[in-house]
């Protein structure tokens, strides 16, 4: 069933689209299912992890006639736990600031996926090391579900007749307290070994055990994609399913309001741009690297990296370069200068900082009714946000929004961006494809329009192909085997082939 949500402003004249709202009226379609997999909720009652389907809300940009557009999956918040026992207001895909930030994006043009994800982990068991196992274990499971929902609309729009008209070269993941989690983990998490199974604080001691093992394990969660099954070896129970095996769960930016990355290590000078909302006195996830609290009981986690420390290194690592040029962007001129006030000259971090009786308001764009939230979960919502109300809220987002946009757009390529370089056409054809070698994600770049691309490997096969084009800058991703190809580039000034390798 589709259900129409008719928005409370009009069009605007000579808006431009993914910088403003340039629609009126968004679709959404509610609880598509873009998976399936292992749920630990009701263990304790079935003494399995039972299949349950992964969903997702649909939101689109009625009347639209474009019919490749970016996406956005946004990961809402909610401790990994269901509500109530989160403690929380929310944890759904239809909390309030998870649908007024997705029907905004959806206004200015894009395709927003509100995503569910699995829960659950105990939050009150008596050691800390146990806590850290089962909240990591969690939010393994939440990559997993973020990059299967990647998947699905690369399947959907290769096998399924592109239902949402997407562009599956330009993906954006957008996480909100847990969801900030699940987003720093899915833009970074490449190798197992590396950043989980060698870091100390990622392996324990478990009941029965001498020697410490990794608290996650891919022979029995799965790959962090998703892509591998995961079957417990002590009951055959399976942990894991695989869902829309050979695309790619690789996306272009992310987005993460508070949250915070496992560890720093992870952060490389290959992971892609950030943009960071984060208010630097959260109590409960640390600004720069400390440790995630649990919200009700207080209880030590593990020691992570927030938003600061992140930032300082993705901008080390010249990650968010581009946005140099969104920050010099007059239409954003205003949400740029509030964030550079306080963020040290990291591109992409934008601070929200709170004082006085709000001092600790981790999260002021959340808002909620209380008489439809469970009287403790609603006091426990005031102890950090007292002043709670929509209009709060609205006025946080309104910036969240301002900030985000232009970036969104730079990081994505997207046409008449504050990145988007200037050619002469007279000047003579130029051609860049960028990065090379490649993990199967690339941009193709020239000085005129390019009318097709087709790429070849060693033998001659062609592998991928896309005509009728008529842009100066197209990215492409195939999940393809390593080795050499060679990319053969069209423009109305002739042809050009460049070497590409894939690792």
């Amino acid at each position: 069933m589709l259900l129409s949500f008719l928005a409370v402003v009009g069009t605007q004249a000579n808006a431009q689209r993914y910088l403003e709202e340039v629609f009126t009226d968004v679709t959404i379609t509610p609880n598509v299912i873009y998976g399936m997999n292992a749920s630990v909720l009701t263990y304790q009652i079935f003494g399995e992890a039972i299949p349950t389907d992964l969903v997702m809300d649909i939101y689109e940009p009625s009347g639209d006639t474009e019919t490749d557009r970016p996406v956005v999956l946004y990961f809402h918040t909610g401790n990994f736990l269901p509500y109530p026992v989160n403690g929380g207001t929310g944890g759904f895909k239809t909390d309030s600031a998870t649908v007024e930030i997705c029907t905004r994006l959806a206004r200015m043009g894009y395709v927003v996926a509100s995503c569910d994800y699995r829960l659950g982990w105990n939050p009150i068991a008596e050691t800390q090391p146990e806590r850290t196992y089962t909240l990591i274990n969690a939010a393994y499971r939440g990559v997993q579900d973020c990059r299967t929902a990647v998947r699905f609309f690369r399947m959907s729009e290769d096998v399924m007749g592109d239902p949402w008209g997407i562009d599956e070269t330009r993906i954006a993941v957008w996480g909100q307290g847990a969801g900030g989690y699940i987003a720093f983990a899915a833009a970074t998490l490449d190798n197992w070994l590396e950043d989980i199974a060698l870091l100390a604080k990622f392996n324990w001691i478990p009941p029965g055990f001498t020697e410490p093992v990794p608290m996650v394990v891919e022979a029995i969660n799965g790959n962090a994609d998703g892509t591998t099954y995961g079957i417990n070896p002590q009951d055959g129970d399976t942990l894991c399913y695989v869902n829309h095996v050979g695309y790619s769960s690789a996306f272009n930016v992310m987005v993460n309001m508070g949250g915070a990355m496992g560890d720093i290590s992870w952060l490389e000078d290959t992971s892609v741009p950030m943009i960071s909302f984060h208010v630097p006195t959260d109590p409960f996830a640390p600004y720069a690297d400390g440790i995630v609290v649990v919200p009700t009981t207080q209880e030590d986690v593990v020691e992570v990296s927030g938003s600061y420390t992140v930032q300082a290194g993705a901008n080390d690592f010249t990650n968010n370069t581009s946005f140099q040029l969104a920050d010099s962007w007059a239409p954003g001129a205003a949400f740029t200068a509030a964030a550079n006030a306080n963020n040290d000259g990291n591109y992409g971090l934008y601070p929200i900082t709170r004082t006085g009786a709000n001092i600790y308001d981790s999260s002021p764009w959340d808002w909620w009714n209380p008489e439809l939230i469970e009287q403790e979960n609603s006091d426990n919502g005031f102890l950090t946000n007292p002043d709670m109300s929509a209009e709060k809220a609205r006025t946080f987002i309104d910036s969240i929004q301002g900030y985000a946009a232009p970036r969104l757009m730079c990081a994505l390529d997207l046409p008449e961006s504050p990145c988007a370089v200037s050619v002469s056409e007279t000047s003579a054809p130029e051609f860049s494809v960028y990065p090379n070698p490649s993990n199967g994600m690339f941009t193709i770049s020239a000085n005129e329009k390019i009318t097709g691309v087709e790429m070849r490997n060693l033998v001659g096969e062609l592998v991928f192909a896309k005509q009728g084009l008529n842009v100066n800058t197209y990215r492409v991703n195939r999940d393809l085997p390593s080795g050499v190809y060679f990319v053969d580039i069209q423009s109305d000034g002739g042809r050009y082939t460049v070497k590409l390798i894939l690792e």
